[in-house]
């Protein structure tokens, strides 16, 4: 548990912004107003696709299981066997376009 706390405050405090933003290539992530621009445009998301977003930017390139995405975004209360990854991700890549996240066979997501 004291591992999961360390990695978690590490992850926040290494990649934090004074102005609550994180971004990576045309995407920028805003973590107050849990909404993204891309494509010119601002796009609101729901806390979880903010959450899965922030994950992917603080890990750009780095291909995450679901079992990962799992445990940051959803916390350690989740069945490893549910789909509810894959259907927010799907979610994710409606807003921000489908070739954002890649999804690596077997292994799970990237943001490339």
């Amino acid at each position: 548990l004291l591992a999961r706390v360390r990695l978690r405050l590490s992850d926040d405090v290494a990649s934090a912004d004074p102005s609550g933003r994180l971004s990576h290539g045309d995407l920028q992530l805003d973590l107050r107003a849990h909404r993204v621009h891309v494509d010119g445009k601002w796009v609101d998301l729901s806390r979880r696709e903010m959450g899965l977003l922030e994950v992917f930017l603080r890990h750009p390139g780095q291909i995450l299981s679901r079992a990962q995405l799992l445990g940051r975004v959803w916390g350690l209360d989740f069945d490893p066997a549910s789909n509810v990854v894959d259907v927010y991700v799907r979610a994710l890549r409606r807003k921000i376009g489908a070739h954002r996240v890649e999804t690596i066979r077997g292994s799970g997501y990237r943001l490339p």
